[in-house]
């Protein structure tokens, strides 16, 4: 009897993966054995190895971290990290707390540099058909608010105002990479094209956020749209890590959105 007949074969088949070898004695990633990769490679080559099968060059490594630097934290006043420390004062362990914070990164709080990238990628399509980058900008938005409504996401912030100060330091950095030639600078041209259309469209400048310059590096990169929220999300459990574990040592039982004498306005609708 073959292999391919057996329940051996239907069992192993049942998780197959080309992410991890392992068996007694023996771990391999992507072909690369564990303890060839423990002190020779960081922790963003790790995850780039992880997520796309091969192992990025250092000046790709170094522009990969840059984007997950930026993303760790944004205070309290971000909902995942909210959501944590008031995880932590529910007397629930720190796996719990994270599970809290990460479970809020969703399509609005979380998702923004997916759908930047999305719109980058319909630009880039366009203009690899003739359209020259104006046009596939200006058409790539209207297609844009026609699909997901006014806001676009990756350009403005409710808090940062008029600068959002992660965004220009990081499109430097894809800046200076594209000069050296380890990313085509491509991406770095939509995303400025963007956020000036956008800026003329309303008649008063607009800031690129952090998701619209994360996705641009993600972009650069090779990364597809929905690594980009993964990535996002990853950044985003250091925050959510910290914070947690920050309340944990500070303490506090129960501990809601607001101090218990601000209480929320009652409409009544009788």
């Amino acid at each position: 009897m073959s292999l391919e007949n057996t329940e051996e074969h239907a069992i192993r088949h049942w998780w197959r993966t080309s992410i991890i070898d392992m068996k007694p004695g023996q771990i391999e990633f992507r072909g690369h054995p564990i303890q060839d990769l423990i002190g020779n490679v960081g922790f963003a080559q790790m995850i780039w190895l992880m997520t796309r099968g091969d192992l990025p060059s250092k000046a790709e490594a170094d522009l990969f971290e840059c984007a997950l630097v930026a993303g760790v934290d944004h205070g309290p006043q971000a909902p995942s990290i909210a959501a944590a420390r008031m995880a932590a004062t529910c007397g629930v362990g720190l796996n719990n707390v994270m599970a809290t914070g990460v479970n809020m990164l969703g399509d609005v709080h979380g998702g923004a540099g997916e759908q930047c990238a999305e719109l980058y990628l319909d630009i880039a399509e366009r203009m690899d058909a003739g359209v020259n980058l104006n046009d596939a900008t200006r058409d790539g938005i209207a297609h844009w608010r026609e699909t997901y409504g006014k806001i676009v996401s990756g350009f403005g912030h409710r808090f940062h105002k008029p600068v959002d100060p992660r965004a220009p330091r990081l499109m430097a950095m894809v800046r200076e990479a594209a000069s050296t030639g380890t990313v085509d600078g491509m991406f770095a041209d939509i995303g400025e094209a963007v956020q000036a259309e956008i800026g003329r469209q309303r008649g008063i400048e607009i800031a690129m956020n952090i998701d619209g310059a994360t996705a641009v590096i993600f972009c650069e990169l090779g990364f597809p749209p929905p690594l980009s929220r993964g990535l996002f999300c990853l950044s985003r459990s250091v925050g959510v890590l910290s914070h947690g574990w920050e309340q944990m040592q500070q303490g506090g039982r129960n501990k809601g959105p607001m101090p218990p004498r601000f209480l929320p306005l009652y409409e009544d609708k009788t």
